[in-house]
């Protein structure tokens, strides 16, 4: 990575983004030590204006960054950092700092913990004891479940309508992953189709 650190006087831009839900976090900024103690640790270490100091996010909440990727922009002068928190990101207790609690980019949260529950084998998990009935049964349920989406369809209960959509997605999850395959696998067919 060729950073231009000179631009900024020594600072760089960094743009804070969840690894899995790609919500912007935070933006911090980093000089040439804060980027190599990031990289060298895996968490995210940002320069302080206010401290004239090295800071590590976490370091007294202990909300860390856990780095996954970190990419340069177009003039190399701005870093866009993918973390995984480990926490809420923001000191007032939120996702984010820009006040942005939103659902958007769940489904990539909740795949990540069917992964965990079926990966980890936990026992008192409906989700693995799904799995482990089979590929069968878990096509059989994806099937149950778009079946009561297209009744509730047919009526004007919002509500009812809305929860089976949500069976309906958490199922076909949990069939992605029997089958080998992740949300991105099939937004990448999707991709491919627009003209």
């Amino acid at each position: 990575m060729n950073i231009d650190f000179i631009k900024g006087n020594g600072l760089v831009p960094v743009v804070i983004q969840n690894n899995i839900t790609l919500q912007v976090l935070m933006l911090g900024y980093m000089n040439e030590e804060a980027l190599a103690k990031t990289q060298k640790e895996g968490k995210v270490t940002f320069y302080s204006r206010t401290k004239n100091r090295l800071w590590t996010k976490g370091e007294e909440s202990g909300n860390f960054l856990w780095v996954k990727d970190i990419q340069v922009d177009c003039d190399n002068d701005t870093l866009l950092i993918k973390a995984t928190p480990g926490g809420p990101t923001c000191h007032k207790g939120t996702t984010s700092c820009f006040d942005e609690e939103t659902s958007k980019g769940f489904l990539y949260s909740l795949e990540s913990i069917i992964a965990d529950r079926i990966d980890n084998d936990v026992e008192t998990s409906y989700t693995n004891k799904l799995y482990k009935r089979g590929i069968n049964k878990v096509a059989q349920k994806v099937g149950e479940e778009a079946v009561e989406v297209v009744i509730e369809a047919k009526d004007n209960n919002d509500e009812l309508f809305k929860n089976e959509a949500a069976d309906l997605l958490y199922h076909y999850l949990i069939l992605l992953k029997a089958k080998g395959f992740t949300i991105t696998d099939i937004e990448e067919v999707l991709q491919s189709r627009v003209k």
